[in-house]
């Protein structure tokens, strides 16, 4: 018989608490979409505190929990273990959502949309006078490439890549 030995990621999986406790991560989804609804709420299971930011004070009125629902990004409560996905390409308020974000402290930020067409946020931030290296932090495309096409696929190839992201894993199966 071979003797089987535990690291610490296998314990937790068979329901050890981990060994020390992490800072609390924020997960922040701009724009109420039926994405943002699927992040947000697998966010809560990762560990992450789920706000949805949602300018349109009719869109929020709309939004369901399980998050906390902000009119901005500055109400949002970013700070360096924040990781922000826009889950809207299309909306006017992109641009200064996206400033806003890149102003503040944030682990990540992320902008849903095909990697084949050019980036929506990148015209709307020279605009707004934001600078090149600022605007290459906003990473694009998000997730791990999985081939994703519905809301709930596009949710757990993004939460997958942040995953990966946070714990600096390629993501994939290269181990």
């Amino acid at each position: 018989m071979t003797e089987h030995t535990h690291d610490e990621s296998c314990a937790v999986a068979h329901g050890a608490p981990p060994a020390a406790e992490e800072p609390t991560r924020t997960l922040v989804a701009v724009f109420a979409s039926p994405v943002a609804a699927r992040l947000l709420g697998w966010a809560a299971d990762l560990g992450y505190r789920p706000v949805l930011v949602e300018p349109d004070a009719d869109r929020r009125a709309g939004a369901a929990p399980p998050a906390e629902v902000v009119a901005d990004v500055k109400a949002a409560g970013l700070d360096a273990h924040t990781d922000l996905v826009v889950c809207d390409h299309h909306r006017a308020e992109l641009g200064e959502v996206l400033r806003d974000a890149l102003a503040a402290e944030t682990r990540w930020i992320g902008l849903m949309g095909n990697p084949r067409h050019p980036g929506p946020h990148i015209e709307p931030l020279r605009a707004l006078g934001v600078p090149d290296a600022d605007i290459a932090r906003v990473h694009r495309p998000i997730g791990l490439n999985i081939g994703s096409r519905t809301p709930a696929e596009i949710a757990v190839a993004t939460l997958a890549g942040l995953i990966a992201d946070r714990n600096a894993r390629p993501g994939g199966f290269a181990f």
